[in-house]
């Protein structure tokens, strides 16, 4: 696994952590 592999990596788990937050807490957006 190469640094752009890694770093798509950590993009995609960040924006997908987001997505599960901002459902679980819309009042806070």
């Amino acid at each position: 696994m190469n640094a752009v592999n890694l770093a798509g990596l950590i993009v995609a788990a960040a924006l997908l952590v987001f997505l599960v937050v901002a459902l679980l807490f819309p009042e806070r957006f």
